[in-house]
């Protein structure tokens, strides 16, 4: 009886052998795939939140949402730059920090944007914020009061000026920061706001920062924008 249950099983029809062999294998493939799905939902889920930067520290955060995109960016990027993976409001992203300067900040963050095609976004701590300072801007040159400021780098364009203030819904001012000119996109002691806003101009191709605003100087509350 065994060796005749054997002998019939050998003698199986070769698309019978090959589709009872294949099923096998659609089987432990999808338990692999299952595996694997589990551990990067797993991954996924125990990133931790970005830490804040730094006093005087400028930290760039690129959007990598998934393993392949960081796997590119960490190639991109010289070994002596440290980065981590971090979750930021609702993103993965890469957090390379280290940076004293603005302008060397910005310099990554361009070559991050052409070399990998990641969107970046470039941040600071400003100092302490205290009562929400009245925003009584003029055309004077001043100061402006605790908080935080999204600066726009125009590059020597002001017609950019009508593009952010398309993206920002608002008046957009002129601003000194660092002996360097940008466009003021918003001011508000409000964190989220302010991260917020940076977001949106990064999203839409924007060189946005987001700086302490009591060292930034306000130029003009509004920028005269040309109309086509």
């Amino acid at each position: 009886m065994y060796k005749s249950a054997v002998y019939k099983f050998h003698n199986l029809p070769n698309i019978l052998v090959s589709s009872f062999t294949l099923a096998i294998a659609s089987v432990t493939s999808f338990a692999s795939l299952i595996a694997v799905m589990n551990t990067a939902f797993a991954q996924e889920k125990n990133i931790p939140v970005c830490q804040s930067p730094k006093p005087g520290e400028y930290v760039l955060l690129v959007i990598s949402p998934t393993t392949d995109s960081r796997n590119q960016l960490r190639r991109a990027l010289p070994p002596e730059l440290k980065s981590t993976t971090c979750k930021y409001l609702n993103d993965t992203v890469t957090r390379i920090g280290g940076f004293t300067k603005i302008d060397d900040a910005n310099r990554w963050a361009r070559y991050v944007n052409s070399i990998a095609g990641l969107s970046a976004i470039i941040t600071t701590r400003p100092g302490q914020v205290a009562a929400a300072p009245t925003q009584t801007l003029s055309f004077q040159p001043q100061r402006l009061g605790n908080g935080f400021a999204v600066l726009v780098d125009y590059f020597n364009r002001p017609e950019l000026a009508n593009q952010v203030k398309q993206a920002v819904g608002g008046d957009v001012g002129f601003a000194a920061y660092g002996q360097r000119h940008y466009l003021l996109a918003t001011y508000t002691t409000n964190q989220k706001d302010a991260y917020s806003t940076l977001k949106k101009l990064s999203e839409r191709g924007f060189f946005a920062v987001i700086v302490d605003s009591s060292k930034v100087t306000l130029l003009r509350s509004a920028v005269a924008v040309p109309q086509n």
